[in-house]
């Protein structure tokens, strides 16, 4: 049995050894190494190099200063600076050089540009809340508002994933899924029967997913297997050999859009944990909206933004096409909705400002499902406010982690927000990775969109945003559900933390907006 175990091991090193994430690793580590090198000699043989680092030091401080940046992550890059200036300041200046990302920047406004005025929403009459995020989401993209989208709300992947197969079982035109995860395994395998069998019928069927899988869960054939079974296939922002700052923005996205008839977005990526068929850190809790009528179209036009990114000869027929006819009545549906994209490359914080408009408006209550907890100034603030004034802002987090660093540094952000008011809870049966928010029973967002540095200011996101839509007591019966699952955090857990999280999570901030 100890050898099998020993066999085991070493097939898994090997196979990690010589794997491409393995090779691409060891190639950017040799980059960095010889930058390093090239630095090294320059202070031995340049003695003045000190007066030319204290002056290049004060020089970058006073553009902190007056930069366009969050203000945490000005103090994360000062704390560097005064330990590692040349380094610390060079690698702010290639970041802010922006190189490799300057060109997709210029082709995603144009992709945005050349797809203006595509769709328009079917709302009447707008109340004024939604009306000004419409108002400001509209200066760069296109998110109407609806009326008239029927709304199914998932408490549970293992729910969402099997809805979403039986969904792509009733396509005619189309099939498009865009998602940051995809991993082979029970779950893949039923998506992929369903994918290959309407591709057969002519069914345009596909696959949009963030190049990181390519390395982390993929095999090197996964896109030519698909391309043999009439499946158009593509990875984003592919992982290659060479340092780019474009690397940073990933494609967080979840879509799932359907003959402009059915669209599903949510925290569930298609790999075999989100839906409980393995145990990963406990019990997988996650989430995902479905919306049929006419707002399913947005989605549609999300993903194929996305999709011509980088194609030549693009192509946005799909977008027009008329729902196929037996397509539920969904005119009765109250409520409106708005579908809506954040995208890391045109400076607006769309998630994060949507998330603030809830915080700031809420009367009642804010309630919050997240797997990451590592905040800004500004998003601490509206927290921690919001609680202040008497709104009742309660917090899920996960109980146990899938990374020990976010973990920590969730919990430097505790003691704050519990002062303050702000009820936080952990998930005891294991991770939460849903991205719920609901206020005062009217207002709702499920999407990608985490709590974190990362979703907010660096990653491709989406959401459905609602107000008055049916699915809303569905969405806060699960929050109470979940709840009644969950330890609170006190004062006194907090003291009696661990001090490896304790001291994790004090070091991990200085850098919390790198992470």
């Amino acid at each position: 049995m100890p050898g099998k175990k020993i066999a085991k091991i070493t097939r898994k090193v090997g196979r990690l050894v010589f794997s491409r994430f393995m090779i691409i690793l060891l190639l950017f580590l040799l980059q960095i190494a010889v930058f390093v090198s090239i630095l090294a000699w320059f202070s031995e043989r340049l003695p003045w190099l000190t007066a030319v680092e204290q002056v290049f030091t004060v020089i970058m401080v006073l553009y902190l200063f007056n930069c366009r940046m969050d203000s945490s992550a000005k103090l994360t890059w000062m704390f560097l600076i005064a330990l590692f200036p040349i380094p610390s300041a060079l690698l702010l200046v290639y970041t802010r050089t922006e190189v490799g990302k300057r060109e997709i920047s210029r082709t995603y406004a144009q992709r945005i540009e050349e797809t203006r005025g595509f769709i328009s929403g079917n709302a009447e009459q707008v109340p004024q809340s939604i009306s000004n995020l419409e108002r400001y989401m509209n200066r760069e993209g296109m998110f109407p508002v609806y009326e008239h989208a029927l709304v199914t709300y998932y408490p549970l992947g293992d729910e969402a994933i099997p809805a979403m197969i039986r969904e792509m079982e009733k396509a005619e035109h189309f099939i498009f899924l865009e998602f940051f995860i995809i991993s082979e395994g029970h779950v893949w395998d039923q998506v992929r029967d369903v994918l290959r069998r309407k591709a057969a019928e002519g069914v345009d069927v596909r696959v949009l997913y963030d190049g990181m899988c390519d390395v982390a869960s993929l095999p090197t054939d996964f896109k030519s297997r698909l391309r043999r079974e009439g499946i158009k296939v593509k990875a984003f922002f592919p992982l290659t050999a060479f340092v780019s700052t474009y690397y940073n923005y990933r494609d967080h996205r979840k879509i799932l859009a359907i003959d402009n008839r059915v669209a599903f977005t949510g925290g569930v990526n298609l790999a075999d944990e989100y839906a409980n068929e393995i145990v990963r850190f406990g019990h997988w809790k996650d989430t995902a909206v479905r919306v049929e009528g006419e707002a399913a179209r947005s989605f549609t036009l999300m993903f194929l933004q996305m999709w011509n990114l980088i194609e030549t000869h693009r192509d946005y027929a799909p977008v027009h096409l008329a729902a196929p006819s037996g397509v539920p009545d969904v005119r009765k549906s109250p409520g409106l909705v708005l579908p809506f994209a954040d995208c890391p490359l045109d400076g607006d914080k769309v998630g994060e400002s949507v998330y603030l408009d809830m915080l700031y408006r809420a009367e009642k209550y804010v309630h919050i499902m997240t797997p990451y907890l590592i905040l800004d100034g500004e998003m601490e603030t509206a927290l921690t406010y919001a609680a202040q004034r008497g709104v009742d802002v309660k917090i899920i987090l996960p109980g146990i982690p899938d990374k020990k660093g976010a973990y920590a540094l969730a919990k430097s952000h505790y003691r704050t927000l519990t002062m303050s008011g702000v009820h936080l809870y952990e998930y005891e049966p294991g991770f939460v990775h849903a991205k719920v928010v609901s206020s005062d029973d009217v207002k709702a967002v499920v999407g990608t969109i985490n709590f974190d540095y990362r979703s907010l200011y660096h990653h491709f996101e989406c959401a459905l945003y609602m107000q008055g839509t049916e699915c809303i007591t569905d969405i806060e019966k699960d929050f109470a559900d979940t709840l009644a699952r969950c330890r609170p955090v006190t004062m006194e857990s907090i003291r009696a933390e661990k001090l490896g999280y304790k001291l994790a999570g004090s070091v991990l901030k200085l850098v919390a907006p790198l992470m």
